[in-house]
């Protein structure tokens, strides 16, 4: 019989098939802080080159393509949606394909392979219809990077430590959003299109030896127990034997009728079979965690679409300077991002999601303040900013950490169902899609509102979505209220 298509993929992006005989460096290569420092650099240089691009958008528009002032705000909306929408359309087929292989490697080199040519195309673009296929190629890009890496990095650490570690990797790679616009606006002035992309390729380089040297848990258990029949002993998903240990113990000390909620029927359709992610998708708290990944990506996409035209047209600033506005919202995010991933893990997800949202809404709201002027306004405007970036911080690591969670307790009530790799990348790969809906849609609905309605009431707009957020998040991110609980009693 022919081999299946599948079959055909799996063959094609499996590393290696012979575990007798262990590679060069197997333990640093397999050592946690590497595994997570690859996933780390790996989502800092998707986020750095889509970051050094967009504060000089506005001026490759206008100086390389040529394109009238009055069409830069909609090509700059357009542009940064087509990225999100890429990422929207691969995710899925990240996330089936990362599942369906026996490693992570493959598919995660491919995405470094996307971002290689979309870092060319860009370089060498000087029409529209080029730099839409070099921002399409980025999407596909982040859509494997974001869902293999986070796949991966639950593996590694594993649930009782992944927000501390997603609000680390999310503060290191907001370095990325911090010094990419900056740099890129200074780049761009000072060295032009050569040195902007010479640095992005520099990392780029850095990005493929690191994950070309990365050596999966599970697959560094092979190599150790070739002999052994380690799919009979259900730790592929945990790398730490005390990780692995609390997992099985703790569907014991749940109770039977929560679990029942778990269990998922066998009796399934072809496509559940195929996909088993979806009966998860029955939990309403599951479609709560991907609604406020959808929020922040959304906040993050209309701040990337509006702020390096606020700095042209409040404060006339060119590249250089429109990319410094980026700063204040960056730091926050940057400093606090470890802080609070520590909190989610301590205190749940629910206090993170709820403060973070609730905490943005004034800030939303005063950002009408600042207008036309000069230093005092500049000052306003970059305080508020950084107001917003606390908030972002806050809510960076809930979403992420509520359907890892989730989805841990459906598996572990049904881990014949999933499979050995379990539907991790499948489940951040709809995460990726809900994020990057967000990104998608943040710009046009920011742009779109900022030109007919104005800078300070679209963000009120933007504030009434986060009260809605909040309001979400406390009734279902964490699961029911105590007060709705003991009402129940």
């Amino acid at each position: 019989m022919a081999p299946s298509p599948w079959q055909k993929i799996k063959t094609t992006l499996q590393i290696s098939h012979d575990y007798s005989v262990a590679p060069a460096g197997l333990g640093w290569r397999s050592n946690t802080f590497f595994i997570v420092s690859t996933v780390a650099v790996g989502l800092f240089t998707d986020l750095f080159l889509y970051g050094l691009v967009v504060p000089i958008l506005p001026y490759m528009l206008q100086d390389r393509v040529g394109l009238p002032q009055d069409q830069i705000q909609s090509h700059v909306d357009g542009l940064l949606a087509a990225y999100a929408g890429a990422s929207v359309v691969f995710s899925p087929l990240a996330g089936i394909l990362a599942d369906k292989t026996s490693t992570r490697q493959g598919p995660f080199l491919f995405g470094l392979t996307a971002l290689l040519l979309a870092t060319v195309l860009l370089f060498m673009g000087n029409n529209v219809p080029t730099l839409v296929v070099a921002r399409i190629l980025q999407g596909c890009s982040a859509a494997f990077v974001w869902t293999i890496g986070l796949a991966l990095c639950v593996e590694t650490v594993g649930k009782d430590n992944l927000g501390k570690t997603i609000g680390s990797i999310f503060s290191f790679i907001s370095v990325g959003n911090l010094v990419a616009p900056l740099l890129g606006g200074v780049l761009y002035k000072k060295a032009g299109y050569s040195g902007v992309f010479g640095i992005g390729f520099a990392i780029l380089a850095i990005d493929f030896i690191m994950r070309l040297l990365v050596i999966e848990k599970k697959v560094a258990r092979r190599y150790n127990h070739a002999s052994q029949e380690s799919n009979s002993e259900r730790d592929a998903h945990d790398p730490n034997d005390e990780e692995a240990a609390h997992d099985e113990e703790e569907p014991l000390l749940g109770r039977k009728s929560e679990d029942d909620y778990y269990v998922i029927s066998k009796d399934q359709p072809a496509i559940v079979r195929k996909v088993p992610i979806l009966p998860c998708l029955k939990n309403p708290r599951l479609i709560a965690a991907f609604v406020v990944a959808f929020v922040q990506a959304l906040l993050l996409g209309a701040f990337d679409a509006t702020i390096p035209t606020i700095g042209q047209e409040y404060f006339d600033f060119d590249s250089l300077k429109s990319g410094t506005l980026f700063l204040p919202l960056g730091v926050f995010d940057f400093l606090l991002g470890p802080v609070f991933g520590w909190a989610v893990d301590k205190y749940g997800t629910k206090v993170a999601a709820v403060g973070g949202y609730t905490f943005l809404i004034p800030c939303l709201i005063l950002l009408r303040i600042p207008h036309a002027g000069g230093k005092d306004q500049i000052i306003i405007f970059a305080a508020l900013l950084g107001l917003c970036g606390i908030g972002l911080a806050a809510i960076g690591a809930p979403s992420i950490v509520e359907a890892g969670n989730i989805v841990q307790k459906y598996y572990d009530v049904n881990p014949d169902f999933f499979g050995e790799n379990g539907p991790f990348a499948s489940l951040y790969a709809m995460s990726s899609v809900a994020f990057c809906a967000g990104l998608a849609i943040g710009p046009e609905i920011a742009g779109e509102l900022k030109q007919v309605i104005g800078y300070g009431i679209m963000n009120i707009v933007l504030a009434v979505i986060c009260a809605l957020t909040a309001t979400l998040s406390l009734f279902y991110i964490g699961g029911k209220p105590q007060l709705l609980r003991a009402g129940q009693r």
